[in-house]
């Protein structure tokens, strides 16, 4: 009997320590999150993050949430937006720059052989 006994209370000491460990990294991970800024899981980016990676200024980063084409989310009083969102903003704007260059230079192909023809 007294085996046992030893035996629970080292098991217990362990399960102790254990339990001690993951309230540890569970803290950490809690810091780690409000520190990346996640809203359900998902990474946010603050106004200067955002500028940064459009290449725009503020007043243009306004523009494009008073319009709608950017979503946004206020969290005491300070602009996020979620990451996908703005790779979707991206994306969609890549294309439409896309769109324009390729229809510019088939109009430029279409000019230089109208060239030939009226001469």
């Amino acid at each position: 009997m007294g085996m046992n006994d030893e035996l629970k209370d080292w098991m217990q000491i362990w399960f102790e320590r254990l339990i001690i460990r993951f309230d540890r990294i569970d803290s950490y991970l809690e810091k780690m999150a409000i520190k990346e800024k996640l809203l359900e899981g998902e990474k946010l980016l603050d106004n200067q993050d955002v500028c940064q990676m459009l290449n725009v200024s503020k007043r243009t980063l306004q523009r494009y949430r008073s319009s709608g084409e950017l979503p946004y989310q206020m969290i005491y009083h300070k602009t996020f937006y979620k990451e996908s969102d703005v790779e979707a903003f991206i994306k969609a704007n890549f294309a439409k720059g896309e769109d324009e260059d390729t229809d510019n230079n088939s109009e430029d192909t279409e000019d230089k052989t109208e060239e030939p023809d009226g001469n």
